[in-house]
C-alpha cells in the first residue's frame, strides 16, 4: 500500500516549451494573437484553432515569412474557426455564482460558503461545497478547483489500479495529471504516466479506459493488433469509451480550460 500511495502522490515536473505570441490582423480588422511554435517533429506548416486560440506550427526549416504567408492565406478559415469557438465558449468559474460543476460525466450542484481558506469538497450531505474567504481572488479559487479534480482523480486511480496491475511487467513510476489539448494520456520512457485532468469531467468508464490503454503500453509500446488484444482482455467496452471521447472530448477540454481560465 505504501508503494501504491507513492505512485499516487502529486509530483511537479517543469515543462519547458519554446513558443512565441505573434499578432495578426484579420480581414474584418480584428487583431488577434497566434501562438507560433517551431516543432522539430513537424513536417509541414500547420494552422489550428482550439479553445486556447490559434496556433501556427512550423517545421525547423520553414521560414517565419512562410509562416506569416500561410496565416494570411488561410485568414478566412481562421476567422470562421475563431467565431465558432466564441459561439460555443464554455462558461467560466464565477466565485459565489457558479451553481454546478462538471464531475464524472454530470453537472454536480455546488454551494458557496465563506471560510478561512479556499477549498472545494463534499459536505455532510454529499453535495459539492466551495468554501472560500471573502478576500479570495479568482486564482485561489481556481487552484482549489484544480486541487479538487486532481484529488478525485487520484482517488479513482486508487480504486482501479489494484485490478489492473497484476500481469504487467512493471508498475508505472508515478502518475501525474496535466491539461492537454490532444491525447488523453501518455507513458514516458521512464515509466511515468500522465493523464489529462479533463478526464475528471468525463464519465468514469472513459477515464478508466484511458488508464487501461496507457497501462497496456507497458506490454506493447505501440498500437498494433497485439496491443489492442491486451486492451480488449482487460476492458472489453473500450470501443464505446473511445467513441465517447472522440465525440465529447473537445467539449470536455474546453470546459476545463474555461473553468481554470488559461
Amino acid at each position: 500500500m505504501h508503494a501504491l500511495f507513492r505512485l499516487l502522490s502529486p509530483t511537479h515536473s517543469p515543462v519547458v516549451r519554446q513558443r512565441e505570441q505573434v499578432a495578426f490582423t484579420l480581414a474584418d480588422g480584428r487583431r488577434i494573437d497566434v501562438l507560433r511554435v517551431r516543432d522539430p517533429r513537424a513536417r509541414r506548416i500547420k494552422l489550428s484553432v482550439d479553445e486556447r486560440g490559434a496556433r501556427l506550427t512550423l517545421p525547423l526549416r520553414a521560414s517565419l515569412a512562410a509562416g506569416d504567408r500561410f496565416v494570411h492565406d488561410h485568414g478566412d478559415w481562421l476567422q470562421q474557426q475563431l467565431d465558432l469557438h466564441v459561439r460555443h465558449a464554455a462558461p467560466a468559474l464565477i466565485v459565489g455564482q457558479t451553481m454546478a460543476l462538471p464531475l464524472h460525466g454530470e453537472d454536480a450542484p455546488v454551494t458557496w460558503r465563506t471560510a478561512r481558506a479556499a477549498r472545494l469538497d463534499f459536505d455532510a450531505a454529499g453535495q459539492l461545497c466551495f468554501r472560500f474567504p471573502a478576500s479570495a481572488g479568482q486564482a485561489a479559487v481556481q487552484r482549489a478547483l484544480r486541487d479538487f479534480y486532481e484529488a478525485q482523480g487520484r482517488a479513482d486511480l486508487g480504486r482501479w489500479l489494484p485490478r489492473y496491475l497484476p500481469g504487467l511487467p512493471r508498475v508505472p513510476r508515478r502518475f501525474t495529471f496535466k491539461r492537454t489539448t490532444g491525447q488523453w494520456g501518455s507513458l514516458a520512457h521512464d515509466g511515468s504516466l500522465s493523464l489529462d485532468l479533463a478526464l475528471l469531467l468525463a464519465r468514469p468508464r472513459a477515464f478508466e479506459y484511458v488508464l487501461v490503454h496507457e497501462l497496456c503500453h507497458l506490454l506493447q509500446a505501440n498500437h498494433s493488433p497485439r496491443f489492442w488484444r491486451e486492451v480488449e482482455a482487460r476492458y472489453p467496452g473500450w470501443r464505446d469509451e473511445r467513441e465517447y471521447l472522440r465525440h465529447e472530448g473537445r467539449g470536455l477540454k474546453s470546459r476545463l480550460r474555461a473553468l481554470l481560465a488559461g
